[in-house]
């Protein structure tokens, strides 16, 4: 609007022409153009003229040429009194016309170059005015926008007649005043580039702005992007802080519209590059190629060599003919070497390479002197549970089983003969030279104890040794180093009953033991402890024999009877039935009573006594007198001997007084 006014040449003030805009602009769009084709009409509304509405339309049509000049004129000179005079209700009516020409014409005029604030769309405006906070953008709209100078921040050198691109943020604030967006309008087209860019495909400059974790924040468009640590190169980075502060290019590769994230990739523009390398490179592949490469990366299981665009593998067993522990022992990063192509798959996507492989193998270089029997040093270079590898020369190795570690049966782990890193003495056991291998032995180097084991212990011959281990049969006894004997449950004691030798004894503890037992060609040895001690079932076979009698307390009862100790060796069963009193009733614990034993065991050292055969002899001892005096009476009777067994039952169960013995039963 305002350009339009000015190629009028008009020479309104700025408050004349301020108070036109803003009251043109409150009427509808198609209206304010028909106010200003109203305006360029050659036709004038004549006040003195009383005419019917048809007839004014008519004449103002067939003199609108006339008078168009004078029309023209009365706007320039009064544009206000014109303004306040035009008859709108009249207008609106249809009276007065427009020429459609004209208004194409206008509302083309109008396109080109009025903006409509209301849309979101970013549009390019003009910086006119620089102030010391804000610029002052046309972007030929009803007034000019304003910006902070703070979000022209990255252009310092911002000048009056730049063009910048802006959104539209306030049309009109507390002020009346149009405020625009210079970071809003460069965030929306920066996205626009970005997505354009990741669709097409399109190689794009971006800012390392710092680090993050995991990667380094870029600077695309205005937009921070992520870069991940593996897509800055084709080669593992060490350094973040080299990219920092550096302009490089991307490539956008995945974008997040939901989040607003942004991942950028500088390795895919190396790759395309490496790719045709790669190929030529796997065209010429062949197994026992030696090939230069620098060592792109050191793990605990390898070394990843860079062939020129392609990696390859060296395991860490084809890095030296020695036993290593780590790969960074042989080689280090970026270090230049020559390699060995062992193997590769079928697409030649995985190389196997190898370094050790360059040189001779020492067991090539192994001098035919070494045999069986001889005597080597070397350094204890890996443990394991069945043994040491001893490296006696760069690259040759030898086992010494746990077995040859010690003259000892009773085996324990490597470890506790031998370090890693130990010099040791051994002797060569056997050499195969076709498997290279090789197994030491290091007992050898000490006379075996069993060649005068007969002298020093022969059987009956009584030694202390020392408890080394359990079985569920019995314990093993070392009297000295390489000669074990076995103790068995039995041979423990005399009286105690053991169910496990944990019960006995633990591991650790002395023992007096009497050799039992020797077998030289199976070097085994049988021990006894209790032999060491007399058998006590020897005396208590005449304390505690069959038919001895015992008053005793009834301690424990068990479901098929009573246990009753005599003392700390030896205890009595008796069993349930053997419980009975004279009543019929049984004992229980803590009644007192005597018994009688009824068997005695000195092998199985079993004890058994019995309650119920002391008033059951008693019984046969009456029928036994019953009976011997029928026999001296003349008329002897039966009903005489079973009135006599009437008479003891009922005394027995206390219906009846004993009578007083007679003169003749005392």
């Amino acid at each position: 609007m305002q350009t339009q006014i000015e190629n009028t040449e008009t020479d309104w003030d700025s408050k004349t022409y301020t108070h036109l805009l803003r009251r043109f602009y409150e009427f509808p769009a198609r209206l304010r153009i028909q106010i200003i084709n109203q305006q360029m009409a050659e036709e004038t509304q004549n006040p003195e003229v009383e005419a019917t509405v048809d007839t004014a339309a008519e004449t103002q049509t067939q003199e609108q040429p006339k008078k168009s000049h004078d029309t023209r004129d009365a706007q320039q000179k009064n544009p206000t009194e014109f303004l306040e005079n035009f008859d709108w209700n009249r207008y609106s009516e249809g009276i007065d016309t427009v020429d459609d020409e004209q208004l194409k014409n206008f509302e083309k005029l109008v396109a080109e170059n009025f903006v409509d604030t209301i849309d979101n769309d970013v549009m390019e405006g003009i910086v006119i005015k620089i102030t010391d906070r804000d610029a002052i953008i046309d972007i030929n709209a009803k007034s000019e926008g304003v910006i902070s100078l703070n979000e022209f921040r990255y252009n310092p050198n911002l000048k009056v007649g730049d063009k910048v691109e802006v959104l539209v943020d306030v049309r009109e604030d507390a002020t009346g005043q149009l405020v625009l967006s210079h970071r809003k309008a460069r965030l929306i087209k920066a996205w626009e580039r970005v997505n354009n860019a990741h669709d097409t495909g399109e190689i794009v400059n971006g800012y390392v702005k710092c680090r993050t974790k995991g990667g380094m924040i870029v600077d695309v468009f205005g937009i921070e992007a992520f870069l991940p640590g593996s897509q800055i190169d084709v080669k593992p980075i060490r350094d973040y802080d080299q990219y920092v502060d550096k302009t490089m290019e991307f490539k956008v590769v995945k974008i997040n519209h939901e989040f607003k994230n942004v991942v950028v990739s500088h390795k895919a523009l190396i790759e395309a590059d490496i790719e045709e390398q790669k190929k030529e490179i796997i065209s010429r592949l062949e197994k026992g190629q030696v090939l230069e490469g620098v060592v792109k990366n050191v793990t605990s299981y390898g070394v990843f060599v860079d062939l020129g665009g392609v990696d390859g593998l060296i395991h860490i067993t084809d890095l030296s003919w020695s036993r290593i522990n780590h790969p960074n022992e042989v080689v280090e990063l970026d270090q230049t070497l020559n390699v060995v192509i062992l193997d590769f798959d079928e697409d030649k996507s995985r190389i196997q390479l190898g370094l050790k492989q360059l040189e001779p193998h020492p067991w090539d270089a192994l001098s035919d002197k070494v045999k069986a029997g001889d005597k080597v040093k070397g350094k204890v270079v890996v443990i394991a549970d069945y043994g040491a590898f001893v490296e006696i020369e760069e690259g040759v190795e030898g086992l010494i089983h746990v077995s040859e570690m010690s003259w000892s049966t009773h085996l324990r782990s490597a470890g506790d003969f031998v370090k890693v890193g130990d010099e040791v003495d051994a002797v060569v056991l056997t050499v195969d030279r076709e498997d290279r291998k090789m197994s030491l032995g290091m007992k050898q180097n000490t006379p075996d104890p069993w060649t005068d084991i007969t002298s020093k212990y022969p059987v009956g011959s009584r030694h202390k040794g020392t408890v080394r281990n359990f079985t569920n049969f019995g314990v093993f006894v070392e009297l000295e180093e390489g000669v074990d004997g076995l103790i068995y449950i039995s041979d423990l004691s005399w009286t105690q009953k053991v169910k496990h030798p944990s019960e006995f004894c633990a591991v650790g503890d002395v023992l007096d033991v009497v050799v039992l037992e020797l077998d030289v060609e199976g070097r085994k040895l049988s021990l006894g402890h209790k032999q060491t001690m007399d058998n006590p079932w020897d005396k208590y076979e005449t304390e505690f024999g069959v038919g001895t009698k015992h008053d005793i307390t009834i301690t424990e009862v068990v479901d098929k009877g009573a246990v009753v100790k005599f003392n700390e060796d030896i205890s009595v069963f008796i069993p349930t039935r053997h419980l009975e009193k004279e009543d019929g009733s049984k004992l229980k614990k803590g009644d007192e009573a005597t018994i009688q034993v009824i068997e005695f065991n000195k092998e199985f050292k079993r004890v058994v006594g019995s309650h119920m055969v002391m008033h059951k002899e008693e019984e046969a001892k009456i029928v036994k007198q019953a009976a011997a005096k029928a026999q001296d009476d003349n008329k002897p009777t039966l009903g005489d001997a079973n009135a006599k067994l009437q008479a003891l039952k009922d005394r027995m169960e206390g219906k009846v007084a004993a009578p007083e013995a007679s003169s003749e039963e005392e």
